[in-house]
């Protein structure tokens, strides 16, 4: 269980990865070039306030999943 548990950290820190180029490449940027201010809105809250929010917290659990900081209260390291 341990091992799946290192294993699907990379996972989730891959996927935080994926989704941080998703919404900068894809959903920001683009939006922002567009010029209507309907899109220059959700690109500005995009790339300021989800984006880093859904990015660190994929990253960070991943982090954790792979030191293996998730163990049950009175187990030893």
């Amino acid at each position: 269980m341990e091992n799946i548990k290192k294993y699907l950290g990379i996972v989730w820190i891959a996927t935080g990865l994926t989704v941080g180029y998703f919404n900068v490449m894809i959903m920001g940027l683009p939006k922002l070039q567009t010029g209507k201010q309907e899109d220059l809105v959700f690109a500005i809250i995009n790339l300021t306030i989800l984006t880093p929010i859904v990015v660190g917290g994929l990253v960070t659990f991943g982090y954790y999943a792979l030191k293996n900081e998730f163990k049950k209260n009175g187990e030893s390291k």
